[in-house]
């Protein structure tokens, strides 16, 4: 077993921003051998955005090696073409008609390549509002995820690029199937996946709650709970908790392990449903008295009483996360400072494991520099060392 099992798959990645580089990098932490075809003579503009933007190149561009490549020149075009002759997948996530413009479309590479399997991740699947530009953001507000997100009339988008993200993961399932039927049959296909209907799959349960209950389903910060409780509760030290107590079981052991015995014998609380009803009084008894521990003895508390908790956290805090450093669930990762210079950071590893040994994914590359591999990439596609010094001498290849 193998934490590469992609290995010996030859992939070319058109993208910018998350969705794209997302959906590189699962294949390249993979195994994969990812090219990432940059627009020269900047590159990929992501490498540049500041603020809340500013970590996404590091974070969905490891593992990768970049070609910068002018495509709107005849020369760079034909370049890229001679490269997709060897290709297993293209992947894309430019705006509607760009790849077509540059003569990088599915219809012209599938036709130099049939075995090509093409992705194209887009705003919107067939339909009405293909043709629209999107953004991870925009697709939460209209498929209802920033109204479930934001207490009522207050919506709000998610606090990560989660719609980006789900995009990225089932492109990459639509891949993988397609790569399995070229097994049988030889032939590649476009596939698509998109923000909006990602958006759409994420609140489908909101949309069944909607017919099963017959009312409108509120936001999450108004909703009616499922559980009793399930709650963040703050500590005397100011220290926040969040427990769930998801089962009767569970209460009876929340109960004895907290000295809440007075609560354990309450005839009101004796089920889930119970302790549902009694939410408005019992909630902020509970919040009374968590308040007069400290936050350590809550956490052991909840430990000793086998109930689902967490520390409230922030993003900050997984660079220490114990669980992480010893599970290898953060990867060492080099990155350019907005200031100038370079900086590392630990980063999120794939979240999945292989074989019995629960081998993770590594960091085989870091995240490349604009145009790095210009020179190894066209070799290894056959192009001469002359060939490659006059792409490089007429600005059709770009280095940074």
């Amino acid at each position: 077993m193998s934490a590469r099992p992609l290995e010996g798959l030859k992939v070319l990645e058109f993208s910018h921003t998350i969705m794209g580089p997302c959906a590189g990098l699962l294949l390249a932490d993979l195994g994969a051998e990812v090219v990432k075809v940059e627009p020269a003579p900047a590159g990929d503009h992501t490498r540049r955005l500041p603020g809340f933007a500013s970590g996404f190149f590091a974070t969905f561009n490891r593992n990768k090696r970049s070609l910068a490549i002018d495509l709107k020149r005849p020369e760079g075009r034909d370049a890229v073409h001679r490269l997709v002759r060897e290709a297993d997948v293209v992947l894309e996530n430019y705006g509607p008609g760009t790849m077509e413009r540059l003569g990088c479309g599915w219809e012209t590479l599938s036709a130099l390549n049939p075995r090509l399997v093409y992705l194209a991740l887009k705003g919107f699947l067939a339909g009405p509002y293909e043709h629209r530009p999107a953004l991870d953001e925009v697709v939460q507000f209209q498929a209802g995820l920033a109204y479930m997100t934001g207490p009522p009339g207050q919506p709000l988008r998610a606090g990560a690029s989660v719609v980006d993200i789900m995009g990225a993961v089932f492109g990459i399932v639509a891949v993988l199937a397609a790569l399995r039927e070229r097994d049988r049959t030889g032939q590649g296909q476009r596939v698509g996946s998109a923000l909006f209907e990602s958006a759409v799959f994420l609140v489908g349960s909101h949309m069944a709650g909607a017919v099963t209950t017959g009312e409108p389903v509120p936001p999450m910060p108004a909703r009616r709970g499922a559980w009793g409780v399930y709650e963040p509760f703050t500590a005397g030290d100011g220290g926040q908790v969040f427990i769930g107590v998801t089962s009767d079981a569970q209460w009876v052991r929340f109960c004895e392990v907290f000295g809440f015995g007075d609560l354990a014998a309450d005839e009101r609380l004796h089920t889930n449903a119970d302790r549902t009803r009694a939410r408005a009084w019992l909630i902020p008894e509970l919040k009374e008295r968590i308040a007069r521990l400290p936050r350590e003895t809550v956490v052991e508390n909840c430990e000793r009483a086998a109930i689902s908790w967490a520390p409230v956290g922030k993003p900050a805090d997984l660079f220490e996360d114990p669980h992480l450093l010893a599970g290898g669930g953060l990867l060492a990762t080099a990155m350019s400072l907005l200031g100038g210079g370079t900086g590392e950071a630990l980063l999120p590893a794939l979240p999945v494991e292989f074989g019995g040994a629960k081998e993770r994914t590594t960091l085989q590359r870091q995240p490349p520099r604009m145009g790095e591999n210009n020179a190894e990439v066209l070799a290894e596609a056959g192009f001469t060392p002359e060939e490659i010094e006059a792409l490089r001498r007429d600005g059709i290849l770009a280095q940074g």
